[in-house]
């Protein structure tokens, strides 16, 4: 019986070994191979040990800053091309109006076309073999037809008669010279045309009121106005006092900003007397040339705007006196303009005529009716639409624009 027990626990201790065994060998092969590390060589000599012989000494390379290469972060680059991209938008480029000189001489044939019936109709009628009474009522009816007016109509016309008896021989170019004489002695030389927009010896800004009714380009106006200015010379302040329209004073600014010079404005529906007397305020602080007044487009009538006009006036004269008030006029307008004319001069002293959309009618006689009306001259015309087709007017050049080659 002992040995059948000592058998049995042979058999199990046998057994667990033998199992023991393949379980060890399982796991030895589900393990990866260990990767024993290998050793390298050392690029650079290790520090000497004691008992080492000293090796001597070996200079190192030193990099100066200039030799140093930075890394260029492209986050740095980016940014930065984002600023200056941002002051581009934020500074476009002052543009360098036309020079006025000259101006009407170069927008001559814009003039010359859309006047024909003036001057080339006149100087056809007057070239007919024969001037018996139905060519002279013609040309009478050419000159009433272009808003001449009644008395300046007939003054010309007998003129033109006394002349052309005089002249006998009636040539092309005699009639050509004979008819611009007369035009421009109509329309008259004499009076002052150059604009007042000079400094002051004080110190003080030149002062200059643009009025007018709605619908007359009046805030373009300014805004040409502004360019003739500079490209005279002059340091510019505008004053965006129409505060009714928003719009306006945006426009206005933007002329402004196309040229270089500031506008002051002020809330909208505010009091168009304080803009206009901050505008001054700020133009005799930088020492500007010129400080040239928006006004609100007014219908001549309503009397209480035409009374805020006044007051206009007044509130900035306390700065000083007020240089040039200039009424713009619509010239196809034609006699309608004569009436707003008188209105304005009731209110304010005109000083100046602008006449605008002259290019666009016949009725170019407009110039000398408004002029006999108020007495006061017309100093520019706007021709075009254009930012330079506001030009000074001249007499001379303009009767020869009238009549053409």
């Amino acid at each position: 019986m002992e040995y059948v027990i000592l058998a049995v626990v042979i058999a199990v201790v046998a057994i667990g070994a033998v199992t023991g065994l393949v379980v060890s060998g399982r796991r030895r092969k589900e393990l990866p191979p260990v990767e024993r590390p290998t050793t390298v060589a050392p690029t650079t000599p290790s520090e000497p040990q004691v008992g080492d012989e000293a090796a001597p000494p070996r200079e190192a390379p030193v990099q100066t800053i200039e030799e140093v290469q930075l890394p260029d972060s492209v986050e740095t680059a980016g940014a930065v091309e984002a600023v200056e991209a941002e002051q581009a938008v934020e500074a476009p480029a002052v543009e360098v109006p036309e020079p006025t000189a000259g101006r009407l001489v170069r927008l001559r044939s814009r003039l010359s076309r859309s006047q024909n019936s003036i001057g080339k109709g006149l100087l056809a009628l007057l070239s007919r073999d024969r001037l018996d009474e139905d060519t002279w009522e013609e040309i009478e009816e050419t000159l009433l037809t272009a808003d001449v007016g009644v008395a300046p109509t007939q003054e010309l016309v007998e003129r033109l008669r006394t002349r052309v008896k005089v002249l006998g021989t009636r040539t092309p170019a005699e009639l050509r010279a004979l008819l611009q004489e007369e035009l421009v002695a109509l329309i008259g030389t004499e009076a002052d045309r150059t604009l007042k927009t000079a400094k002051h010896e004080d110190g003080r800004p030149a002062v200059v009121l643009v009025v007018g009714v709605n619908g007359v380009g009046k805030t373009t106006t300014s805004g040409k106005l502004g360019r003739v200015l500079v490209a005279d010379g002059r340091t510019v302040v505008l004053g965006a006092a129409d505060t009714f329209r928003a719009a306006a004073a945006d426009q206005l600014q933007t002329w402004g900003e196309r040229v270089g010079a500031r506008t002051v404005r002020g809330p909208e529906g505010g009091d168009p007397a304080s803009v206009a007397f901050d505008a001054v305020k700020e133009a005799i602080a930088e020492g500007a040339d010129t400080v040239l007044i928006d006004t609100a487009g007014r219908l001549h009538t309503k009397t209480g705007l035409m009374d805020e006009l006044g007051k206009v006036k007044r509130v900035v004269e306390k700065h000083g006196p007020v240089d040039e008030v200039l009424l713009v006029l619509d010239a196809t307008t034609g006699q309608n303009g004569l009436v707003q004319a008188r209105v304005f001069a009731e209110v304010v002293d005109i000083t100046g005529i602008v006449l605008t959309k002259l290019d666009g009618t016949a009725k170019g006689g407009i110039v000398v009716a408004v002029q006999r009306e108020l007495g006061v001259p017309v100093k520019l015309i706007g021709l075009g639409e254009g930012a330079d087709d506001l030009a000074p007017f001249e007499p001379g050049a303009f009767v020869d624009a009238l009549i053409g080659d």
